[in-house]
């Protein structure tokens, strides 16, 4: 199947352990192909509370992408080109900071990107994109996302600053001391740059939804690739209820953020 016939107004971006919506009805697998080679995986458009929605596995569905190979210019312009305009994307992190405890959810408003050699932006050259990235997340769904976790009550952090590193390997314990005690960020992962920006530029707009599963490396206990999987599967049905309550509160209109305009003045 092709994507000619086929919309959605909600991209849903599964993370770590979500390889399945788990939520959607009348499914129907598309794959779509573009300009910058093929998405992470075959792309699931159904409907959830009367919302078209199209899901894609960040890593695959046997998890078998490493995030600093994720084609993520496919994976925005896929969602892009099927007429998405809100992105909901769930991702597992570590903890920074002893208070964000593993179960918890946080919701970041920012960025630091340590990141080294990934393909960050659609504009390469012919024309020019310098995008503001002052507030990369949609304030508007970061906002009902919060609202939606302290009704489920869920214990949920915002006002969150995300490190993000290249991958796969995880931080050496000086590198996570560095990032908790000089940059005093909160979380760490590996996926959500350049994602978000991508998002940006496509002027989409997108929250993330980051499930806390370790301490990193600046504990006693360094992070494990099995412990994040078994603190994981504890919290995918809690992810997927978060989102299942937020996809109903988001309004059809975008009145109340600017990222449909990102482009504005940032073209040279």
């Amino acid at each position: 199947m092709t994507s000619n016939k086929y919309s959605a107004d909600i991209g849903l971006i599964g993370g770590t352990g979500i390889y399945d919506s788990g939520i959607l009805n009348d499914k129907k697998e598309i794959k779509i192909h573009t300009p910058y080679g093929e998405p992470s995986d075959s792309i699931t458009i159904g409907k959830f509370s009367e919302r078209n929605i199209a899901f894609i596995p960040r890593h695959g569905k046997n998890h078998r992408i490493p995030p600093h190979r994720i084609n993520n210019r496919a994976n925005i312009w896929a969602l892009k080109e099927l007429g998405v305009t809100r992105i909901i994307a769930p991702s597992a992190v570590g903890s920074l900071q002893k208070e964000f405890k593993p179960g918890d959810i946080a919701i970041p408003d920012q960025f630091i990107d340590f990141t080294k050699g990934r393909q960050y932006t659609f504009y390469d050259g012919g024309e020019v994109c310098h995008i503001s990235a002052s507030d990369p997340f949609c304030a508007e769904l970061k906002e009902l996302t919060v609202e939606c976790a302290n009704n489920l009550n869920y214990k949920i952090h915002d006002n969150v600053t995300y490190v993000c590193i290249e991958g796969p390997r995880f931080s050496t314990r000086a590198e996570s001391l560095f990032f908790r005690e000089v940059m005093k960020a909160h979380i760490i992962g590996m996926t959500v740059v350049p994602e978000c920006i991508l998002a940006r530029e496509a002027e989409i707009c997108y929250v993330s939804i980051a499930t806390i599963t370790d301490y990193d490396a600046w504990t006693d206990f360094p992070v494990s690739s099995n412990k994040i999987i078994e603190t994981l599967q504890k919290n995918i049905e809690k992810t997927k209820k978060l989102v299942g309550q937020l996809i109903p509160v988001i309004e059809n209109k975008r009145n109340k953020c600017a990222c449909g305009n990102a482009l504005e003045g940032a073209l040279l």
